[in-house]
């Protein structure tokens, strides 16, 4: 029997909580609703929280790696994929060499070194 749950939020974690929320900011048009050196977060553009929290040590997947897996990713809808991915580099990701997504999706890294895919949005 369902629990019928509601999801409201994911957390990251990281080195700086403020810098990870600033990028994702300038990524979506999202709102920072909390910002402390301890921990910060974001409401993205439909509603979905993405709190970000410190964590001592943390250490960057290396994707496609496997020593230190990604553990998740995020997706995002863009219209244009070669200027999406100018523009999230602009705001400090960074590309890894390995892309497997062709002209469909790119895979880019955020400043803490989360994978996450910029997606052509299907027409």
């Amino acid at each position: 029997m369902p629990v019928n749950a509601e999801f409201t939020a994911v957390t990251i974690d990281c080195p700086e909580p403020p810098v990870l929320a600033a990028f994702y900011r300038e990524l979506t048009g999202a709102e920072i609703t909390y910002d402390t050196e301890e921990a910060a977060a974001v409401l993205l553009p439909g509603g979905t929280n993405v709190y970000f929290q410190k964590a001592a040590g943390h250490r960057a997947p290396r994707w496609p790696e496997e020593e230190h897996p990604q553990q998740f990713h995020l997706d995002f809808y863009v219209d244009d994929l070669d200027k999406a991915e100018a523009a999230a580099r602009e705001a400090g990701a960074g590309r890894p060499e390995f892309q497997p997504g062709g002209e469909r999706w790119r895979v880019l890294t955020d400043p803490a070194g989360h994978p996450f895919c910029l997606c052509v949005r299907s027409q």
